[in-house]
């Protein structure tokens, strides 16, 4: 068995299948693909990749697989899945989301076509297992999918204390060690044991901690609006309808989704170097409105991607600058997972958000902390800003 020295879990110990997948060019990749993209403009020494984070989740999952007592086939197949999680990500992993699911109609974690005819597959059926089986876990199916895939998920464990440790700010740090051994399944879900009301609210508390200073950090947004709009002129073959003039892309969305992060940046250059250039030397744009929810009104909050994208052009006419130069960032709203996580309390499984008080609070929190960003170059700020509060309906 191999042994791989992490920053995070100290040694995690390789299992025959985890060792001869960690080999193919399917997992390789994710040593190119950053875990919190642009996240690093804000935080420089955040450059952790989704290859570290994918073997943290799966050492995650075994030791959660020990202290369950499932072994077996059905762990081997839950380690596999633990470990493969992540390669349905394309290059700089959620800040393209939305790119390719517009295109595909496919999220990350459908990793079923990915399994079909690679050498990951190969050697999954090497070892016997399905690679159907594999992919279904990963889609959080079944009772054991709960594990990659669910409110109680190794993944989330993973990704929480290593964006903590590798930004270097204390929101993220949980106890990983009594979160796992403390899983238990109740009538086919995932559960914690009673006595640990407190170390759920943990979960739920560092995320919100994280999502405020680390993830939905203003500038790692603006930077993500940017990378997206350039993904998009690079996608579309017949260009920007807001703008026929504009430069055209020949990039097909499978090439796309399987890029590396500076895969996709050289390709950027070709099709928009002013923004590509922007986001590789961190000259980025500006905020030219940050306001929040009770700023907005309901139509503009429940806005879509066309009407975001048609709403942004009319600031960027009415303020006179190029429509390229104006972006409109709305964010969905707070979505608490974790607040539907299972606790034991006296004898009986609840809802952490009917077991604690504390949800209620931050979710409140979540709420206060949305904002509508428009970003537009420097010298354009204070010209969007007037065009966007009277296209937008903005309370003044």
């Amino acid at each position: 068995m191999n042994a791989i020295k992490d920053s995070v879990h100290d040694y995690i110990s390789l299992g025959p299948v985890a060792r001869d997948l960690l080999d193919t060019p399917l997992l390789q990749r994710l040593r190119h693909v950053k875990q919190l993209s642009t996240v690093r403009l804000v935080y420089p020494s955040a450059n952790h990749t989704r290859l570290e984070h994918s073997l943290g989740v799966y050492h995650l999952a075994d030791r959660a697989l020990d202290h369950l007592g499932i072994d077996g086939t059905r762990a081997r197949h839950v380690r596999a899945a633990a470990l493969l999680h992540d390669v349905g990500h394309g290059p700089y992993g959620h800040q393209t989301e939305d790119v390719i699911r517009r295109r595909t109609g496919a999220d990350h974690d459908e990793i079923g076509w990915l399994l079909e005819d690679t050498d990951a597959a190969t050697v999954l059926r090497g070892h016997d297992l399905d690679p159907a089986r594999v992919a279904a876990l990963v889609r959080g199916e079944g009772e054991l999918g709960q594990l990659v895939s669910g409110e109680l998920d190794v993944d989330r464990m993973d990704y929480l204390v290593r964006d903590a440790h590798h930004t270097g700010v204390p929101y993220g740090t949980i106890d990983v060690g009594r979160l796992v051994r403390e899983l238990r399944y109740r009538d086919g879900r995932l559960v914690l044991a009673a006595g640990n009301v407190q170390t759920a609210e943990s979960l739920l508390l560092a995320r919100a901690l994280m999502n405020g200073t680390v993830y939905r950090h203003h500038v790692s947004r603006i930077a993500g609006a940017m990378l997206e709009r350039a993904s998009i002129r690079l996608l579309d073959s017949e260009g920007d309808a807001s703008n026929p003039t504009g430069p055209r892309g020949d990039v097909d969305v499978e090439t796309f989704r399987r890029m590396a992060d500076h895969d996709l940046l050289v390709a950027l250059r070709g099709t928009t170097p002013d923004l590509a250039r922007r986001i590789e030397y961190r000259d980025l744009y500006k905020r030219a409105v940050w306001v929040p929810r009770e700023s907005v009104p309901a139509d503009v909050v429940e806005m879509g991607h066309e009407g975001s994208r048609e709403a942004a052009a009319e600031i960027a006419d009415r303020a006179g600058v190029d429509r390229d130069h104006v972006l409109l960032d709305v964010p969905p709203r707070p979505r608490f997972t974790e607040s539907r996580s299972r606790v034991v309390v006296d004898g009986a499984v609840q809802r952490l958000s009917e077991a604690s008080e504390l949800v209620g609070a931050l979710r409140a929190a979540e709420r206060a902390q949305w904002r509508l960003g428009v970003y537009a170059p420097g010298d354009a700020v204070d010209d969007v800003e007037t065009a966007a509060t009277a296209v937008l309906g903005l309370a003044e």
